[in-house]
């Protein structure tokens, strides 16, 4: 049933996600946006200054020299007058000419006191020039644009839609239907409307992130079913360029119309603006559904500025305005015209009337690409996402979550890839993200799906083995449950053997069931201890723990651990009989005391699932296994709890470890050298195991040299500093020397004991 659930969750996610993107949420759309604008500063349109059309800037410098904003009229006749005297071709007015000015003669007259006394100054005043009708005046000699501007409030005052100057045509669907529509107007003053050659709306679109990506071509204003055209009005820049070209009409295609697309947009809900021409131009524009040109942004650009202040300059070149659009608007910040677009951060709002103005034309008149989110793309995205939505899952259920990363791998390249191959050759936007995102979300859910499912089946196994392997070797078999089967490897392992002394007489003190708990108090810490330094238990012999080092996961310093393991456990034993004698003391019973030797060993193992096809254990073999067990029977003969190897006590030569003697155990002719161990590092650098080792291996130099008297005084050093853990061994040799005295072994002695038994 969980393996079924691979497919049904995936599947849902998918639903879930096409019917997202069909809903197409702001969120989604601003994800989107920030692609498309990462794809614009990749490849940002590149300014043409060729291109008529520049910005007479009302700058800081004009403003300096005109004085403080609003000017007079009387100023901005002067301004049309000297463009119409360079020879502009049209001049664009992207600030609003609404309201009388309020700077002129008859308005500071209306302002004067009711008093007789003003009588004079008021008469003269009212009948000095009207700057509003001077404006009027040089607008009348110089085709001028005028801008207003639409509003969703209603602004308390008489409105009226601008004069028509350019009409509209429609074929198709009524557009009134697909562009933006507001309510209310703020339009030019009427006298400037009469001598207008054009009115364009001054209006941007910016998303909800503030960031201006589209720029409406035309409007809707109180538009209505009976008269499709009578709401239609047409942008700034739209009325800038048919005025330039001197042009009259407008149509608009639909997409729906014979000629745009046909009838594919019944089938992806295409239906829309699906061109603008102005007539009798070879400008034909493919804006969105919505009539809105998408701004293919070059960023802020000082060339396109020419400040007010360096017009008036008599030697001000002509050609810098002759034959060429110019719009009048206005760069400084408190002015509140500022605007973000993809590229620029705080560019001027005329800047971008600028830009829509420059992309038409060089598509008009250049063949340029023009930047556009073509129809079909909404079909497209959605098409991909559930065609690799639906392999994606299908890998993954199928062939594992690895073939399902590479499919959605392939989905991210191929989106991304062919999306900027688009945006770079033909200058189209296709959202690669969505879709692509979306592969690898399902990717990830299926694999999640399966990570559960697999999971599970490792409980089961870490569940039935985990009361008899060590947790490194169950989790091992849960990783990989195809090693359970027969079979070994040679490795250099350590190997521990650790057993209780005198455990036969103790246990015929005890009953069954507190020899069990005497027993299972002693093996649980041991074990804690060995699995902590990552150690594997190998088995449980009665009170005898087997554990090795180095496998089945690799530890590199697998001797050292092993070593840290062994001084680990002398203490939890110490803690444990502490715990014992307390316990003893409360019940009134005698006490236990459990003494134990470990040996410790390193070498060549084999290593394995050893036993038989039906029953089998993880175990090692070999003579370092035998000889460890050699070392721990060892230790009692030497009164000592640790034996070390000599292949173990090399790698960790910073411990404090002292020579215990050259042995042959039993069974095996080629002797080896023991060790014992006192601490770690810590006890090394100590003055005290710095004095001991001094004199102990001066002991032992003179042991192995026959020289008694001087091995004899070294002992009684070594008694000297030596901790009561190695009196005992100081015991054994005073024995040894004391015979060796009596009775001398002989030139030939090479100083290597050998023991009689397993156990010395």
């Amino acid at each position: 049933m969980l393996k079924a659930w691979g497919i049904v969750i995936p599947g849902v996610l998918l639903v879930g996600a096409t019917a997202l993107r069909v809903a197409d949420p702001v969120p989604i759309q601003e994800v989107r946006n920030l692609v498309f604008d990462n794809y614009q500063r990749m490849q940002p349109r590149v300014y043409d200054k060729e291109l008529p059309v520049r910005i007479a800037d009302i700058d800081e410098k004009s403003l300096a020299k005109f004085g403080q904003w609003p000017w007079s009229r009387s100023v901005l006749s002067k301004l049309v007058d000297r463009l119409g005297e360079l020879g502009a071709a049209v001049v664009v007015f992207d600030v609003l000419l609404a309201e009388p000015d309020r700077v002129s003669p008859q308005a500071m007259a209306e302002t004067l006191p009711d008093d007789p006394a003003f009588a004079e100054v008021r008469r003269r005043l009212s009948q000095l020039p009207d700057p509003d009708s001077q404006l009027a005046n040089s607008s009348a000699k110089v085709p001028t644009v005028f801008g207003f501007a639409l509003v969703g409030y209603d602004p308390k005052r008489p409105e009226a839609k601008p004069k028509p100057v350019g009409g509209f045509s429609f074929l198709g669907d009524n557009p009134l239907d697909y562009v933006h529509a507001l309510d209310h107007i703020v339009a030019p003053l009427p006298q400037f409307q009469t001598v207008a050659v054009g009115n364009g709306a001054v209006n941007s679109d910016p998303d909800p992130d503030g960031v201006v990506r589209r720029v409406p071509l035309v409007w809707n204003y109180r538009g209505n079913i009976g008269d499709a055209t009578d709401g239609l009005l047409p942008s700034l820049s739209l009325e800038s360029i048919r005025t330039a070209l001197q042009a009259q009409t407008y149509t608009i295609r639909s997409t729906g119309s014979s000629g745009e697309l046909g009838g594919v947009q019944a089938i992806n809900g295409a239906q829309g603006i699906g061109a603008i021409r102005i007539e009798g131009t070879p400008v034909v524009i493919k804006p969105n559904k919505a009539g809105e040109l998408l701004l293919d942004d070059t960023g802020h650009q000082p060339g396109r500025f020419i400040s007010i202040a360096d017009l008036f300059d008599p030697d001000f070149p002509r050609d810098a305005v002759e034959g060429r659009i110019i719009l009048i608007g206005t760069s400084v910040e408190g002015l509140k015209d500022i605007q973000n677009s993809p590229l620029s951060i705080s560019v001027p709002g005329v800047e971008l009337h600028a830009e829509a103005i420059e992309q038409i034309l060089a598509t008009a008149l250049t063949g340029g690409l023009q930047l556009q989110r073509p129809y079909w793309s909404d079909l497209a995205e959605i098409t991909y996402l559930m065609a690799f939505g639906m392999l994606a899952i299908a890998f993954a259920y199928r062939a594992g979550a690895l073939s399902g990363l590479l499919v959605a791998g392939i989905a991210v390249v191929v989106a991304f890839g062919g999306s900027l191959w688009l945006f770079q050759h033909q200058r189209l936007l296709v959202d690669p993200l969505y879709p692509a995102g979306t592969a690898v979300i399902l990717v990830m859910a299926s694999s999640t799906v399966a990570f559960v499912r697999t999971e599970r089946e490792k409980r089961h196994v870490r569940g039935a083995f985990q009361r008899y392997l060590s947790p490194v070797l169950v989790d091992q078999l849960a990783q990989h449950p195809e090693r359970l089967k027969l079979g070994g490897e040679i490795r250099e392992l350590t190997v521990m053997f650790t057993d209780i002394r005198g455990f036969t007489k103790m246990s015929e003190g005890l009953n069954p069931e507190e020899l069990t708990r005497v027993i299972n108090s002693f093996l649980t810490p041991m074990t804690t201890v060995i699995q902590k330094h990552k150690g594997t238990i190998d088995k449980y012999i009665g009170d005898c723990i087997m554990a090795f080092w180095n496998a089945p996961i690799d530890v590199a310093s697998h001797g050292r651990e092993a070593i840290r393991a062994a001084f680990e456990m002398r203490r939890e034993l110490a803690a444990l009989n502490e715990r014992f004698k307390q316990e003893a003391k409360l019940k009134g019973v005698t006490k236990v005391k459990i003494k134990a030797g470990i040996g410790v060993n390193s070498g060549l193992c084999c290593v394995g699932n050893m036993g038989s096809d039906q029953t089998f254990n993880y175990s090692a073999m070999g003579d370092t296994v035998n000889i460890a067990s050699r070392l721990e029977a060892l230790s009692p003969a030497y009164k000592l709890d640790l034996v070390i190897g000599e292949e173990t006590a090399s790698a960790a030569p910073e411990f404090a470890l002292l020579e215990i003697d050259q042995v042959k155990v039993k069974g095996k002719a080629v002797p080896i050298r023991i060790f014992t161990g006192l601490g770690d590092e810590t006890v090394a650098a100590s003055n005290s195991f710095v004095q001991l080792k001094a004199a102990h291996d001066r002991m032992l130099t003179a042991y192995r040299e026959q020289h008694w008297g001087a091995a004899a005084a070294g002992l009684d050093a070594c008694r000297v500093v030596a901790p009561e853990s190695l009196l005992g061994l100081y015991e054994v040799y005073a024995t040894r020397i004391a015979e060796y005295r009596a009775a001398p072994p002989g030139t030939g002695w090479d100083g290597v004991y050998v023991a009689k038994s397993k156990t010395g």
